[in-house]
């Protein structure tokens, strides 16, 4: 299954970059900058795009957990969804930063969740399996939570998003995503396998041997991005690959955060071509694997702050960044308006 995205307006990047050429500064002084504002817009097909943000945190279990991967229970899940709920986490006050409206959306979350506030759509009622005895999910499982997150992104945009920033909340999530990666990629999991929330060494060989049992069991086809899903996957993973899908779609740019939404937008690049295009790398996070994976996607970050938290915050705190470059390509005076004579 292929999903289909537009190719980026050529010729309204070619008219971005003639228009920022006459703007009142030397040319290519503002950088990476105008690099982002002519992505803005080839991806939204206009000189004067809005870029209104919306928080989508996609949130789910793990069966992996039980393995002794992370240095928190599967508990921990909930208790952070009800904290974003809250308006305690660290997504809720950046997305509060930036005026954009969150939403948390219940994927596989392992307990029984009754709040209004919370958009719940699990796929499986305990999250995935655990990947070591049998596949994660089931291909039907995996493309309804592909299917979520595109259907959550295109709420989001009918809402008035047009911007989209994906997070994620779900313990031992980077453990699926290393394994994920190293298949794609065809290297040997120790390379992309990092110390998440702060796992003990012994841990951290646990968890390297988990994503070598995992991917030497099921053998996935590595350019297959259900096929990955189903034998390593995340719902949580699943969902944000489908939101992205969503956004480029709709001619929406999505700001990528760290390592788990960046291995989940290497899958929804398997799953439809030209999506990478209509994504921005926020920041450089320090797991490990996360700049492997923005490698593999010709990505650069906009900030490296050394963070690693996930849920979006990245990408909410890097947000104003884009924000300049709108500024730039919408209000900056010409030389023509502003009558300079700059020779």
């Amino acid at each position: 299954m292929t999903y289909i995205i537009t190719p980026l307006h050529h010729n309204v990047m070619n008219e971005a970059a003639l228009y920022i050429d006459t703007l009142t500064k030397p040319k290519g002084s503002l950088g990476r900058l105008e690099e982002l504002a002519i992505q803005l817009a080839g991806i939204t097909g206009t000189l004067k795009p809005d870029l209104s943000p919306a928080t989508l945190v996609f949130a789910a279990d793990h069966g992996i957990t039980e393995e002794n991967v992370s240095t928190a229970t599967k508990e921990v899940t909930a208790q952070m969804v009800i904290n974003m709920l809250n308006g305690g986490a660290a997504i809720s006050v950046f997305s509060k930063c930036i005026a954009a409206p969150i939403t948390v959306i219940d994927v596989g979350v392992d307990a029984l969740l009754n709040d209004p506030r919370l958009v719940s759509k699990k796929v499986r009622p305990h999250g995935t399996a655990n990947f070591t005895k049998e596949r994660a999910m089931t291909l039907e499982e995996a493309k309804q939570a592909v299917e979520i997150g595109i259907t959550s992104a295109k709420d989001a945009i009918t809402k008035g998003a047009r911007c989209l920033i994906i997070g994620e909340v779900g313990i031992s999530n980077t453990t699926p995503s290393s394994a994920i990666l190293a298949s794609i990629l065809n290297i040997d999991p120790a390379t992309v396998v990092g110390r998440g929330t702060g796992i003990t060494n012994t841990q951290l060989k646990r968890k390297i041997n988990v994503c070598k049992e995992g991917l030497a069991l099921h053998k996935p086809n590595n350019e297959n991005g259900f096929d990955l899903l189903c034998a390593v996957g995340g719902l949580e993973i699943a969902a944000m690959a489908g939101a992205i899908i969503g956004g480029a779609q709709s001619n929406i740019p999505v700001l990528l955060d760290g390592f788990i939404c960046t291995v989940a937008a290497c899958i929804a690049e398997l799953l439809a071509p030209n999506v990478n295009d209509y994504t921005i790398l926020s920041h450089q996070s320090v797991e490990i694997g996360h700049k492997i994976a923005a490698d593999h996607l010709r990505k650069q970050p906009l900030v490296e702050l050394q963070l690693c938290l996930g849920e979006g915050t990245g990408s909410a705190i890097a947000y104003p960044i884009l924000k300049a470059a709108h500024a730039m390509l919408t209000t900056m005076a010409t030389f023509s308006t502003a009558a300079i004579n700059y020779e």
